[in-house]
Order: C-alpha cells, then sequence, then structure tokens
C-alpha cells in the first residue's frame, strides 16, 4: 500500500469579480511509497504550499482526489497517520514546550501517562528539556522550529508532512533537522517536504519532484535526474612564478590568487588535464583538481529556464 498516491490534483483560486484565476496546482500526480523521503521542489508561488495543505486538508481541491495510505486524504482516518509542520507555526505565546506538547497529546486522545511518555521521548529527541518550562513568546525561529516537529510528532504518525522544516535555521540547526529527517525515516516513516535548500536535499531525499507553475515538471530518483555531467573543473595551484601563471591564463580561465595558490578553472575535462600537465612543466604543483558536476541546483534551475512562458 502506498503512502500517499495523488491523481490530477488541482487547485484554482477565484480571482478579482469571482473568475477564475491561473491554476495554483495543475494536474499532480504523484505516488509516494512508505519510508521514503521526498523533496517536494519549486519557487515561490510554484504551488507547493497549496499542495501541501491540500494534503492536510486544510483546503479542498478544485478536481483531482489525493489518498493516504489508500484512503481518502480528506476522512479522519487518514488524517490520524499525518504530522504537519507548517512553514511558520503558530502557538498560544503563553504555554511553554511542555505544555504545548500536553495540549496537542489530549487533542489526539493521549492518556495522562501517554502524554507524559511523548513529552520524555520527543524532548529528548528535540533537545527541548533545556527550554521546557519557559514560555513560547520568546523563543527564536529556530527553538519554534524544534517544537513544531515535536507537535506534528504527536501521536506517532505514518506520514510527515513538512512546509519548508529548515527555514530560517542556522546551519547547526539544518543539520539537526536533517539527522532527525534521516532517523525517522530509519524508524520506518514516510516524510514528505519542501524546502528551497538545496543542498540538503540533495543530501537525504530518496526522490525529488519539481513543480513549475502549478506543473510537475520532473520527478524521480536524484540519481537519475541528475546526469552526472562534468560542467568545469576547477584546479588549484602552488609554486608558480608570474610568468608561469601568464602563460597558464591562456589555456584556463583565471580565478583568484589564495594561501593555497593560484585557481584555475577548465570548462571540460580535457582542457584540465592540458592545463594540469603545463602547471608541472612550470614547475608548479597541484594542489586540487575538483571535477564540478551536475548538482541538483544546477537541474532545479535548468526546469525554470525550460519551462513554457
Amino acid at each position: 500500500m502506498k503512502a500517499l498516491v495523488t491523481r490530477d490534483l488541482s487547485k484554482i483560486y477565484r480571482c478579482h469579480l469571482g473568475r477564475q484565476g491561473a491554476p495554483a496546482l495543475d494536474g499532480l500526480d504523484l505516488t509516494i511509497s512508505p519510508n521514503e523521503v521526498f523533496g517536494f521542489l519549486g519557487r515561490n508561488g510554484a504551488g507547493k504550499t497549496t499542495g501541501i495543505k491540500i494534503l492536510c486538508s486544510l483546503l479542498k481541491p478544485s478536481r483531482g482526489s489525493a489518498s493516504i495510505f489508500g484512503e481518502e486524504a480528506r476522512s479522519r482516518s487518514a488524517r490520524r497517520h499525518v504530522g504537519y509542520l507548517p512553514e511558520n507555526p503558530y502557538f498560544y505565546e503563553y504555554l511553554t514546550p511542555k505544555e504545548t506538547l500536553d495540549f496537542y497529546g489530549k487533542l489526539h486522545g493521549l492518556g495522562r501517562r501517554e502524554r507524559e511518555a511523548e513529552w520524555d521521548k520527543l524532548s529528548d529527541l528535540l533537545d527541548l528539556r533545556e527550554i521546557a518550562h519557559q514560555r513560547v513568546r520568546g523563543f527564536s525561529k529556530g527553538m519554534r522550529q524544534r517544537l513544531g516537529f515535536a507537535v506534528a510528532l504527536v501521536g506517532n504518525p505514518r506520514l510527515l508532512i513538512l512546509d519548508e522544516p529548515m527555514s530560517g535555521l542556522d546551519p547547526l540547526g539544518r543539520r539537526h533537522i536533517r539527522e532527525l529527517i534521516l532517523r525517522l525515516r530509519d524508524e520506518g516513516k514516510t516524510l514528505f517536504f519542501s524546502s528551497h535548500v538545496l543542498g540538503d536535499v540533495e543530501q537525504i531525499c530518496d526522490r525529488v519532484g519539481v513543480l513549475v507553475q502549478g506543473k510537475l515538471r520532473a520527478n524521480g530518483p536524484i540519481s537519475e535526474l541528475l546526469t552526472g555531467h562534468i560542467h568545469r573543473v576547477e584546479i588549484v595551484a602552488a609554486g608558480l612564478d608570474d610568468t608561469a601563471v601568464e602563460a597558464l591564463k591562456a589555456l584556463g580561465g583565471y580565478i583568484r590568487h589564495s594561501e593555497a595558490g593560484h585557481h584555475f578553472s577548465a570548462d571540460n575535462l580535457e582542457r584540465a588535464n592540458e592545463l594540469a600537465e603545463a602547471v608541472r612543466r612550470h614547475g608548479g604543483g597541484l594542489v586540487e583538481f575538483t571535477p564540478i558536476k551536475e548538482s541538483l541546483e544546477d537541474f532545479f534551475m535548468q526546469q525554470q529556464v525550460e519551462a513554457p512562458a
């Protein structure tokens, strides 16, 4: 049984004087397997949040269908499988993290002992113990994000839907969320999330989908979507005098000089090897020889360029 399936899922908002605008989401067809990390990518306004809100029953689709573990997504039984983290989670500002999780535990119908067990588990998982009794009103973005993630995990949902879970986090906070997502996948959960932080997506996702103007333009494993083509080669060479550097500039694009040496860029592997051989002929040494392959960011940008006007 698939964790998430959408067929022709679409949303058209009414605009001025009741006229229909362009579709915010247009014919989305997706199939997400259990125990998968899926990255839902797109520019601002591409339709990501609209799609997520439909899956979480916060919006009604204009047409199409969505199911969660074989049940219609808007049904109460399907919603029990879902934990949701919005991009900007809202909390009662006068509550503490412990009180907040206790409140959501009651909404899930958990008894007192079950709520205590949830707090013990989630506070350790999200590092909430040190702020357990602080009021939410004074929390930073990172602290709110950790609390929001904990709320999404209350009740042990099988599917987590996360809208920009790394938004506004510092590098340490992003690393924590990346590690948490992988840990939850290893525990058997399915994770569906949107993000603009493509470097993080490339590290943790099994598959990605790219939305452009409400339509799904690409969908599949990252290893299959990226060509592996070498875009350029960056070379760092040391031990070169000014005459050698001037001679080498004719073979490859000169970038800059640093403590490591002189930095060059070649637009293909053949030219890079010529440049490396020239470095040795002029008495220099190679410090770095780095082929730069197509990244998820490169692929993402290409989808935007190729989109129809």
